[in-house]
């Protein structure tokens, strides 16, 4: 069961991102189509990872896979790495922080004004050459934003939400979770056509996500997450008390 919904996920999320074209056979769905088949492909991919873990047990189930160098589990997970990751937040929370800060001080952009000029270009379709925004379901998305005049509310969201990933990664507070949004913020200016430095800020994101662990340990992190925990290792203050007497 979970292998075909991974089949059919990753199906509907190949029509999602453009469409599929063979010898023969040329499968393409309209803007609104093709959200829809990439949220369906993403609902289907979620419930495949679930179905496949039930009962996961890695004792027994990963006896037979060829194991992470090494060099993998310094990386992501021992705190000796935390001084390299520690670079690597600084150059981008101070980068997120910094046009955070411009966007909030510039009164054409809190306005929504510049926002809107920029997505204006980024749905623009050219007579000749290709369009800056490459899916149809994401330039119908910023149409249907521009057409709201839903700019005026989106960019103090946007300004805020750049200063405030900074600052997290600056002082190492949830690492892993300001890398997360400030990945999806880089994936939204790539999707808009807008590439910059984005691609090399989405990989260090990335990269970050991975090591959420060990990220911030020169930080904040050190601190909360022990206290916290996680969903599945919760910490002193995130822990049920035991019913049991």
């Amino acid at each position: 069961m979970g292998f075909l919904l991974g089949l059919v996920g990753t199906f509907l999320f190949i029509l999602g991102t453009g469409g599929l074209e063979l010898q023969g056979l040329n499968i393409e769905l309209p803007g609104a189509g093709q959200a829809l088949a990439l949220l369906i492909g993403l609902i289907l991919a979620i419930g495949a990872a679930v179905w496949l873990s039930r009962g996961y047990d890695p004792a027994r189930d990963d006896v037979r896979v060829v194991q992470n160098p090494s060099f993998t589990q310094f990386l992501f997970e021992s705190p000796r790495s935390a001084p390299l990751w520690l670079g690597v937040r600084l150059f981008l929370g101070l980068d997120w922080l910094l046009a955070g800060l411009h966007k909030l001080t510039d009164p054409g952009w809190m306005s929504g004004a510049s926002l809107q000029a920029f997505w204006q270009r980024a749905i623009a379709l050219p007579e000749q050459g290709r369009p800056a925004i490459t899916y149809d379901w994401y330039r119908d998305f910023l149409g249907r934003l521009l057409s709201g005049g839903h700019q005026t509310w989106f960019a103090p969201l946007v300004a805020w939400g750049e200063t405030l990933i900074g600052l997290a990664l600056i002082i190492g507070l949830f690492v892993g979770i300001a890398a997360f949004f400030g990945a999806f913020m880089n994936m939204n200016f790539m999707l808009a056509g807008s590439a910059s430095s984005n691609p090399i800020l989405f990989t260090l994101a990335v990269l970050l996500i991975l090591a959420w662990k060990v990220a911030g340990y020169y930080g904040l992190d050190q601190y909360v997450l022990p206290m916290l925990g996680a969903p599945w290792a919760p910490g002193p203050l995130t822990r049920r008390p035991s019913s049991t007497p």
